[in-house]
């Protein structure tokens, strides 16, 4: 069983309609969903799965399944009773949350094509987000960041992504994570941030930077001897 990813495809739509494959304790499968698995440093959504005829059901997160990860798990706030495989289902994402981690994810793409060093985290939050460098040193400030990154928002660059085989030698060269992407089907997500940041994520993002809107560095910090975090907040 697998799940169509209509988050890939169509990051903007905030409702869908799919048919329950599977379910288990709190949690429903779908054949299709709009709602981004948690994954990438970016959190699942959040929304409700409504059923004819019956309440809606509240998601407080989606997961990818640990043994097949093409298949989405919904998970449903309450012990409720779940419907039945084959039940027609209508989504609705919370998309204020969802449009701020496609923001912010994207405003991390520019701080990595910003800062020359390999990645060794990363967390997206509702208003925040921060990345570690591998870096023994940094002569960085926080106006410094800022300011670089508001260049490239205000640049308004399209966005784009695209699926790359998984054996195309090119993928380890545009990886700035200390390990690999998974692969689904063989492919690997390519984003695009046109003439700015090109590299493997599953993640969400905007259709341009200009979307990404005013931010801010709040802080840079050293993690360790050869890590050094940049943490960016949105201000608007």
């Amino acid at each position: 069983m697998k799940t169509e990813q209509l988050y890939d495809s169509s990051p903007y739509e905030r409702e869908f309609t799919g048919s329950v494959i599977a379910t288990s304790d709190n949690r429903i499968a779908l054949d299709t969903t709009l709602f981004y698995p948690t994954g990438g440093g970016q959190p699942g959504d959040t929304g409700v799965l409504k059923i004819a005829e019956q309440s809606s059901l509240t998601v407080i997160e989606t997961i990818r399944d640990k043994d097949n990860p093409q298949l989405i798990w919904h998970l449903i706030e309450d012990q409720c009773q779940l419907p039945l495989t084959g039940d027609v289902i209508h989504g609705e994402i919370n998309w204020d949350t969802r449009y701020k981690y496609m923001r912010m994810h994207t405003c991390l793409h520019l701080l990595c094509a910003t800062i020359p060093a390999p990645v060794t985290g990363c967390s997206i939050g509702v208003n925040k987000g921060r990345l570690d460098f591998d870096m023994p040193e940094s002569t960085w400030t926080k106006d410094d960041v800022s300011g670089s990154l508001m260049a490239l928002i205000e640049a308004d660059k399209p966005v784009s992504s695209y699926w790359c085989s998984s054996s195309d030698p090119i993928i380890s060269d545009m990886t700035r994570t200390m390990r690999l992407p998974p692969a689904f089907d063989g492919k690997v997500r390519i984003v695009n941030v046109e003439s700015i940041d090109i590299q493997p994520c599953g993640g969400t993002h905007v259709a341009r930077t200009g979307e990404v809107g005013e931010i801010l560095c709040n802080k840079i910090s050293k993690k360790s001897a050869h890590n050094r975090r940049f943490s960016i907040e949105l201000c608007t």
